[in-house]
């Protein structure tokens, strides 16, 4: 797989052109996305909140046109996130410009937007197609590049039934490619086989590795979209053992799935984790979020992270990632021996 590098002068420095390929489609994308939950706004799941606080659109949309001047292409949303008020302010800041964006948004989840919250999930064949017009809608667009299923684990037969729907999307014209959001290889292993499947979206950070998943994405030629790439903003280095997150934070929320914060303070075992590989991280005067996106460069010529963000300067931060490339072999190994991986 081959990445492209050239250089122009955009937004007052030298910024990469660091582009990946979306696996068998071949859609070209920067090789660094940016994530679009944290813009949804407040919203409910499981009667706690999901969302990353309050936001400014303006500011949102701001950023969006940022990461377009600064080179990146590729943006990652979903239906779930703000309960559709992500793909609005998505669809906001990309007018007149949707030609220059690659577009990804998910389905399953559904909920009720005045409430903002989030009451369940729908895989049946009518309701994909319905949530899909939905979002094209919302990102006002008439094709959306990428849709991802939004749901972790579902059913061997429903995999069949959602292909399907799927499939006949891509010949509709109303998305161009698709995926699985999802950590399990096996389930990836049932959406790969279908001719127009090109991504599979999971958790890769220095925390968390994925090498089975990776080693997969490989062998089947789809790309590898990495979600949590900076651990839920945790190897941003902003945090310390004194940080607390608020409650209307989906890491101070209490979800039982958010790992790297516990009632909202950060974990001590990760907090010891980042420190003895923040010299690594920081090496040639990255910042450790900077250091944290070439880790995963550094990983496989596939991955793309899509970090979140809620302000101009942090996608001015992880956009300049692309100026330091990949983290080195060496670089990675000594990461995963001073983390005893190997």
């Amino acid at each position: 797989m081959s990445n492209s590098h050239s250089s122009d002068k955009t937004g007052g420095y030298m910024a990469e052109k660091f582009t990946r390929k979306l696996g068998r489609s071949q859609i070209e994308v920067s090789a660094l996305g940016m994530g679009c939950w944290a813009i949804g706004g407040p919203f409910y799941y499981g009667g706690k909140p999901d969302g990353w606080g309050n936001i400014d659109d303006e500011e949102s949309v701001k950023a969006i046109q940022t990461a377009l001047d600064l080179g990146i292409n590729f943006f990652d949303t979903a239906d779930a996130y703000g309960v559709g008020h992500s793909e609005e302010v998505l669809g906001k800041a990309l007018a007149g410009k949707r030609n220059e964006a690659v577009i990804s948004t998910k389905f399953a989840h559904f909920g009720n937007s005045e409430t903002k919250t989030l009451n369940g999930t729908n895989i049946s064949p009518s309701y994909i197609e319905k949530a899909c017009d939905a979002s094209l809608k919302r990102l006002k667009t008439d094709y959306i590049d990428v849709y991802l299923l939004h749901e972790w684990n579902i059913g061997v037969a429903d995999v069949e039934t959602v292909c399907s729907v799927l499939e006949k999307l891509v010949e509709k014209g109303k998305i161009r490619t698709y995926g699985w959001s999802t950590d399990l290889v096996d389930g990836a292993v049932l959406f790969a086989r279908r001719k127009n499947c090109s991504v599979i979206q999971h958790c890769l950070n220095v925390f968390e590795d994925a090498p089975e998943m990776l080693k997969f994405c490989v062998e089947n030629n789809l790309a590898s979209i990495n979600r949590s790439p900076l651990a839920m903003g945790f190897l941003s280095g902003k945090f310390d053992k004194n940080s607390v997150l608020p409650q209307d934070d989906v890491r101070g929320a209490g979800h039982e799935w958010v790992p790297y914060f516990k009632n909202g303070r950060p974990s001590d075992e990760f907090m010891k984790m980042l420190d003895s590989v923040k010299e690594i991280l920081t090496s040639k005067g990255r910042t450790p979020a900077q250091g944290a996106l070439a880790w995963i460069w550094g990983k496989s010529e596939i991955t793309i992270p899509i970090p979140g963000f809620k302000t101009v300067k942090q996608v001015e931060e992880n956009a300049k990632a692309l100026q330091f490339g990949p983290l080195t072999k060496n670089e990675t190994d000594e990461i995963e021996r001073i983390l005893k991986r190997k």
